[in-house]
């Protein structure tokens, strides 16, 4: 077994890929203080806001280096969902983002709680909704992925929620943080590694 050096600068973590193939049986919903609203043509401050406040700690970048009129045509096309979850005073809380742009498939391209509402089961009331908002559609496969970044429990709730890993890859990419795009201090389960710590 060999090892592959990733050079300074550079982050590289281990990507599956989970998919549901057959509609579950609906569950009841479990009970959350929380609300789920729809975005139908998401202010792109806003949305950034909302997604650097849910991912940053995972360091989720993507969407906040993606050119206006890119992030614009995702997340303004009619076969894309996105839906803010909100906590008792209104204030967002949580992102959900279906991709139904590829049908029969429906991906679960953005999934997560912001730091204070993990860890309390909320997750599963969020899971339900996406089932059902996925499903809804008729689609013959929904699928997600997650990485290494991502918290230690995102892969056994993902299983336990009916996806069934099918794929792995390995994906580097250049650390946000140095570039400024993330904190420093962000994803502190993740060391920076750059030139002045070699």
């Amino acid at each position: 077994m060999g090892l592959t050096p990733v050079e300074p600068g550079m982050v590289a973590t281990i990507v599956t890929h989970l998919e549901m193939r057959d509609r579950p049986r609906p569950a009841p919903v479990p009970p959350a203080p929380l609300r789920l609203v729809r975005w139908k043509s998401p202010d792109l401050d806003a949305y950034r806001t909302l997604f650097r406040r849910v991912g940053e700690e995972w360091l989720w970048f993507s969407r906040l280096v993606m050119a206006d009129d890119a992030l614009r045509a995702i997340i303004h096309d009619p076969a894309v969902e996105v839906y803010a979850v909100t906590d008792p005073r209104g204030t967002e809380v949580g992102l959900l983002e279906l991709d139904f742009r590829a049908l029969p498939d429906c991906e679960l391209s953005f999934f997560g709680l912001a730091p204070g509402y993990t860890g309390k089961g909320l997750g599963r009331w969020l899971m339900a909704q996406a089932v059902s908002l996925a499903w809804r559609k008729g689609v013959e496969r929904f699928w997600v992925h997650t990485c290494t970044l991502d918290s230690p429990a995102a892969m056994g709730f993902y299983i336990k929620s009916g996806f069934v890993p099918f794929a792995r890859e390995v994906e580097t990419f250049a650390d946000p943080r140095l570039a400024g795009i993330l904190p420093r201090e962000a994803a502190r389960h993740v060391p920076v590694l750059d030139q002045s710590a070699a």
